[in-house]
């Protein structure tokens, strides 16, 4: 039997991965469980250490998003989602209704998901923009952490997004699921 294989940017074929084999490789110790990657598209794509101005900004949207959290929803700081059976991601910020068991939660589940990008600013708005939409996550922030820019996306259709709207640092973030919810992230 032929393994699954993705053809690469440069041409060539490279093995393509399922999210079950992942588990599987990550209960026989062949996956460490403390690495930090994703799975796009049967490929693994690992993601970088996190700085101290990503931190900062993602325990900030932490904290204030656990404050304006109705009894109704939930909410995971770099859960991994799973959207499809050969790619999980693992927002910085999601929020989904409460009830539904981790493993449970698809795109269209997900009110809003949140990234905060510092060196993956391009990937973030880029391909993980499309992959949010193709999924139906409703709304998606990607935070510019170096200038603290954030690109509102709303309104998922096919692989792009209906509304992208940039909000200046000053401008408050502001979601209709999280009714006490306002923040500008020039006061982080």
């Amino acid at each position: 039997m032929r393994a699954n294989v993705t053809r690469a940017a440069e041409g060539f074929d490279r093995r393509s991965f399922t999210v079950a084999e992942i588990l599987r490789m990550q209960d026989a110790g062949i996956i460490s469980e403390d690495e930090n990657f994703e799975l796009i598209e049967g490929e693994i794509v690992p993601m970088q250490a996190k700085t101290h101005v990503h931190e900062l900004i993602k325990s900030a949207l932490t904290l204030r998003v656990a404050r304006a959290l109705p009894d109704n929803l939930w909410f995971g700081v770099e859960t991994t989602i799973y959207l499809s059976p050969n790619t999980f991601v693992e927002p910085d910020l999601v929020v989904y209704p409460r009830g539904l068991k981790l493993e449970a939660v698809k795109g269209a589940d997900i009110l809003l998901a949140v990234e905060v990008a510092l060196t993956s600013l391009a990937y973030d708005r880029g391909l993980k923009a499309s992959l949010y939409a193709r999924h139906g996550v409703n709304e998606l922030w990607v935070v510019d952490a170096a200038r603290r820019i954030t690109f509102v996306h709303s309104g998922p259709e096919g692989d792009q997004w209906r509304s992208i709207v940039e909000r200046a640092p000053d401008e408050p973030l502001t979601f209709a699921a999280l009714p006490g919810f306002s923040v500008p992230l020039s006061t982080i």
